[in-house]
């Protein structure tokens, strides 16, 4: 099982250029917020539970792959996607359609994503493992935690 910093090197091979790192800085935070909208769009059969819905349990089960690499990236990306199924909840809750906003964002950044690839000359990692889909917000989280002193490697590689 590789760490954090293995994954995040791999991801890092294919978003050196620039530009590409700026799109992906603006565009992984919107395609998580995203994505987490459109699930949270979903009709479900849990009632009127307060925050329980499939957003909550899909963004649970990304958690243990999180947890998987590190309790601090856990803790960041419990934090980070609890605060979009929150801005979510508060666009369903303007009156606006959340699939709608959802399904419009999500489409102009992967749209931007792929443009940053095509100036990087390098297609996206998720190309090779669907896996980084979740290290790209983790991959964004630890420049934050370098940045602020926070250890993003709190677990050891397994032995091979």
């Amino acid at each position: 099982m590789r760490t954090a910093t293995q994954w995040f090197d791999l991801y890092g091979e294919s978003h050196q250029n620039r530009t590409n790192k700026l799109i992906h800085w603006i565009c992984i935070p919107l395609i998580l917020m995203a994505s987490l909208g459109l699930v949270q769009a979903i009709p479900h059969p849990f009632g009127d539970v307060p925050g329980l819905h499939w957003a909550t349990i899909g963004w649970g089960i990304c958690l243990l792959f999180y947890a998987s690499l590190s309790w601090t990236v856990f803790a960041g990306m419990l934090v980070w996607g609890a605060a979009f199924i929150a801005l979510n909840t508060l666009i369903a809750a303007s009156g606006l359609s959340l699939a709608g906003v959802s399904a419009g964002i999500f489409f102009a950044a992967w749209v931007a994503q792929f443009y940053g690839h095509k100036v990087e000359g390098k297609k996206p990692s998720f190309f090779q493992d669907i896996q980084f889909l979740l290290v790209g917000p983790a991959w964004l989280l630890q420049f934050v935690y370098r940045r602020v002193g926070i250890p993003v490697e709190t677990r050891r590689a397994a032995a091979a």
